[in-house]
Order: C-alpha cells, then structure tokens, then sequence
C-alpha cells in the first residue's frame, strides 16, 4: 500500500483521487494549497505527491526540490492544466517524475504510482549501495540533500560525471567525495584546471611527451591523464578547454588510450572521469564552441549544485562548522555567533557562494582575534552595508509613530474611479510593474532564462512562471 499526497486547488480532482486510489488500498491525503501542502508532506511518510502548478499561494515547481527533500523522499509527479514545454523542462531537470496534462486518465496516474512503487522497493532493496560519507560537504537543505543523493547513486558507477552550478558552490569537494566513495578511492585523484592551463602546453600537460618531442623537452613526461591510471580524473571549468582539445580529448574518453606527443606508441589509462563547469555548456554547443557529442560524454551524470542563495537554511551550519575549524587551527577556544551577525550572513545574497562565505569568516575571525563573540562589527563593510541596505528598505516601507506622510499631490492621470476597489486597483498597478520589470529584466539578459534568474535572484521555475503569466517570450 503506498501513502500519496494530492496538492491540488481543484476540490473534484482531490476527491476523485482519493476515491480511486482509495479504492485500490492506498492512503490518501490531500491539500488545497502549497503551504497545506509543504505541512502535510512534513508531517507524513509519502511515497509519491502529485503537485499541480498554478495554485492559490504559488506555483508548485517552486516546492518541487523541498517536496523532493522531505525525509521520505517522496517522488512527484506535477499534474498540471497549464502544461507546457518550458513547465515540462523545469519539472524534469528537478527530476520530477513525469509531467501530465489535464486532464490525465485514471489509466495514466494508477500506473504512475504504480511504477513509483516498484521503482522504491528496487531502491529499498539496494539501500546499503547507498551509503555515502560526505567529508566536509555541509548543508541539509533539499537542494543539498538531493545533490548528497545522486553523488551517492555516481559512486556505485563507473558513468562519466558532469558538476555544474556558479563559482564556490564546492564542485571540487563533490568530486572529490564521489571519488573516495567510489571502488576508486585507493586510486589517485588528479586535478586539471582547464581555465589555468597555458594553451600552448595544455596537449604536453594531459597527454604527456617524450624526451626531445620540442624544444626544452630535456625529459619524457607521462602526462596527468595516466597519472589518473586507476583512479578519477577531475577537469575543472571543462568549458575552457579550446574546441582542438576537445576533439584530441573526445578520443581519449572514447578508447582510454592515446599517444604521448612524440611518440609512436599508444598507451592506456584506465580513468574515471569528472568534470565541473560554471557555463552554460548547451548555450556554448550552439554557438559552436563546445563539442556537442562531447558534451553527450560528459554527461551521463548531471549534478547541479545549487548558489548559497538559494540554500539560506545551510548557512548558520556552514558559519557554525568553519568557525571551529579556523578556532581549532589558531589554537582558540571557540567562539559564539551575536544574532544580529548570523542574521546579516543568513539575509546576504552571496554572489560568490560558499566561498565567498568562508572569506567573509576569515575577515570576522582576524577583526574578533581572541573575542569570544562575534558581533555584526566584525564583517566586512559591503556585508555590513547589504544588511543595513535591506533594514533601510523595510523602514521606509513602514513609517515610525508619529511620522506623518506628506502625500504628493494627486495624479489625475493615474487616480483610479471611484468605484474602483483599492485591491483591485493596487493588484493592478502591482501587475504592470512586474510586466514591466521582466521585459526588461529579459531584454537585458538575451532572452536566457538562466542568466535572468542569476541577475534578478528568482529561482528559474519561478521565473518561468512570472514570465508564463504576462506572455513573455523566452529563447
């Protein structure tokens, strides 16, 4: 018997599911709305949710991660009246497990829940393969948990491995955690910074040389990738690797073997291979500047690291955790964090993610020295100015006792009738500048989505869904 949760707006679709799988002998329970629902999906052990979109507080592909990071681990199936490609798109790459259209036939969603079923007794079955010891990798928000869970999946696998997600978000750290997880692990882990290679020694430096292949070649050189004979190969900013490269690098992947420069013999190396990029690697395929059947190599394993943004629950765990680290370095005792402090780190957008983060605290720790707090006077001055920023905003939106608002003289050009409500009038107003502000926000960023969700903070499921609303077109 599975326990399914419907989060769903539509009360006739509520009480036909409950009635159909009812009927089959699962437990069903059902919300109305996204905040119901997030409450009920914490409070039960779910086996599978199905999520409509375009409900009374939000959209559904907002929660699909946190859903997905509930301690069940529920799989969810968005069942939706809106359905399109872009929806669909978003549903899928945050692994949702399908994406209907209503109306769907009770034929399609008892074999989902069906084969969800089936899909968890194969994993229960196979649990202790799952295991995995994440080192230093902090965090427990459902992005992280996710991410923890396909890097557990990847080291029961030999399948190329591909890390994406912006600067600092610890691509390097997960390599390395998949790699000594995996029957690897004894092996070496080589890394290759593509992006610091020097273009004219990069071939000498993978592929290795023999004595006298070029001038100052006094020695022959094995190379890094049979350095990684038996063990990983980690390519960090893969996407700086030139396009000549790309194809010399392809066969490689291909055959294990190639020829050091100079040499007539081929030799193998047995690697496992991860790689790591903060680009848009299907953006640069287009452009012609990325391999396409590359990329399908590379790809067999998509991780994406989520910006500290958009995990703010991760961060007083990652303050906590590298504080002692530094304390336990320096020889002092641990200090404490002043709530006004964690408040300014947790509110901070953190364009340069953890790492940026790890910064900052190496800053608050030099200003505290042996100071067994840490206050707010400790961070840096663009922390400390964001934070005052943020509360200088919030004041002005509300105005103190005794401050009388000076109300500009009316425009008559944009006084509603008076038969208008003031709700229906300030939705209104609300409406045009949201409009107003994605067209341009769209304009500036070329249409991407991806570049507009880093510019403007939103999450891209719910940038798509802004845009869905007032018709903006996308790439």
């Amino acid at each position: 018997m599975a326990r399914i949760l419907v989060i769903d707006d539509d009360r006739m679709i509520g009480d036909t599911l409950t009635r159909v799988f009812g009927d089959l002998g699962h437990g069903v329970d059902v919300a109305y709305s996204l905040e119901e629902g997030l409450k009920k999906a914490g409070q039960g052990a779910f086996d599978v949710v199905f999520l409509d979109v375009r409900l009374p507080d939000g959209s559904g592909l907002d929660v699909l991660s946190s859903l997905q990071g509930m301690p069940s681990s529920p799989e969810v199936v968005v069942i939706t009246g809106y359905a399109d490609r872009n929806g669909a798109e978003v549903a899928l790459s945050e692994n949702a497990w399908d994406y209907l259209k209503k109306p769907a036939s009770m034929d399609t969603v008892v074999s989902a829940v069906e084969q969800v079923l089936k899909y968890r007794e194969q994993k229960s079955g196979h649990g202790k393969g799952l295991e995995f010891d994440r080192g230093g990798i902090i965090g427990d928000s459902p992005g992280m948990r996710k991410c923890l869970s396909l890097a557990a999946r990847a080291t029961s696998s030999m399948a190329n491995v591909i890390l994406t997600g912006e600067t600092g978000t610890g691509k390097e750290l997960f390599a390395r955690a998949i790699h000594d997880n995996s029957s690897r692990a004894s092996g070496p882990f080589v890394v290759v910074d593509c992006a610091s290679l020097p273009k004219s020694l990069m071939e000498s430096v993978l592929f290795g040389h023999a004595k006298g292949a070029f001038t100052g070649a006094h020695a022959a050189s094995e190379g890094l990738i049979k350095q990684a004979d038996g063990g990983t190969l980690f390519l960090d900013e893969i996407g700086e690797l030139p396009l000549s490269m790309q194809k010399a690098f392809l066969r490689v992947l291909e055959e294990k073997r190639f020829r050091h420069i100079g040499s007539a013999q081929e030799v193998e190396s047995d690697f496992r291979l991860i790689s790591a990029t903060n680009r848009d690697l299907d953006q640069m395929v287009k452009k012609g500047r990325f391999r396409k059947d590359l990329l399908f190599r590379l790809r067999a394993i998509h991780i994406h690291l989520p910006p500290l943004r958009e995990r703010a629950e991760d961060i007083r765990d990652l303050s906590a955790h590298y504080m002692n680290r530094l304390s336990r370095k320096n020889g002092t005792e641990p200090k404490s964090f002043s709530p006004k402090l964690m408040e300014a780190l947790v509110s901070y957008h953190w364009p340069g993610n953890v790492r940026e983060l790890h910064h900052t605290l190496d800053w608050v720790y030099a200003q505290a020295m042996d100071e067994p707090t840490l206050f707010a006077k400790h961070l840096p001055p663009a922390v400390r100015m964001a934070a005052v920023a943020q509360d200088l905003e919030q004041d002005a939106e509300m105005p103190g006792p005794g401050v009388k608002e000076q109300a500009p003289p009316p425009d008559t050009a944009m006084f509603p009738e008076t038969d208008v409500k003031w709700h229906d009038y300030r939705k209104k107003l609300l409406d045009e500048g949201e409009k107003r502000y994605l067209q341009d926000l769209m304009a500036r960023s070329g249409g991407s989505v991806k570049e507009a969700a880093s510019v403007s903070g939103l999450s891209q499921p719910r940038l798509y869904e802004l845009l869905r609303k007032h018709n903006i077109p996308t790439k």
